[in-house]
């Protein structure tokens, strides 16, 4: 097919704009995981915070199941924030690494799956600690220019160290 010099210079800018926006958005949606993982490990309630919509909900349950814990379904970003960063500030460090991010994106929502590698140890005791293989199944919708948490369910392929001594409350 032969394309006039006319339309060479606009049809890119229409698939420009939308390969642009397309990157801008998984880069947001990546940017939520990564709130969520830092605003742990470094304890910023805010950056934490920022991470969730207010209606979000945070399932450790099947992660937990693998030894023998059965946390509450967390329900609303207060309770989320105030829980999990009760949980470990100064009790315990964090470190959480993402890989394996696929992400699918509807309109104002998205869908992401990640692996993420989540370390722990008891500041008391850092002999004392958690290292976890968690696949992350996420929901998210847009939030402005933003994208935030909506739906975060943890699950666990393998764990070494002693989840219980980590994951007490």
């Amino acid at each position: 097919m032969y394309v006039t010099a006319e339309h060479a210079l606009s049809a890119p800018t229409t698939d420009a704009n939308a390969v642009v926006q397309e990157l801008r958005d998984r880069a947001e949606i990546l940017d939520a995981l990564y709130r969520f993982g830092l605003g742990q490990d470094l304890k910023d309630k805010a950056l934490f915070a920022s991470a969730f919509a207010p209606d979000a909900e945070l399932d450790f349950r099947p992660a937990a199941a693998k030894w023998g814990a059965k946390p509450p379904l967390m329900s609303g970003r207060d309770t989320i924030v105030t829980t999990i960063l009760a949980l470990f500030t100064g009790r315990v460090d964090t470190t959480h690494q993402v890989t394996n991010t696929r992400i699918t994106i509807d309109g104002d929502t998205a869908r992401l799956t990640a692996l993420v590698e989540a370390q722990h140890l008891l500041i008391a005791d850092s002999t004392t600690h958690a290292l976890l293989k968690n696949p992350y199944d996420v929901d998210l919708v847009r939030d402005g220019d933003r994208w935030v948490i909506r739906r975060l369910r943890i699950d666990n392929t393998w764990y070494t160290g002693d989840p219980t001594a980590i994951f007490d409350n």
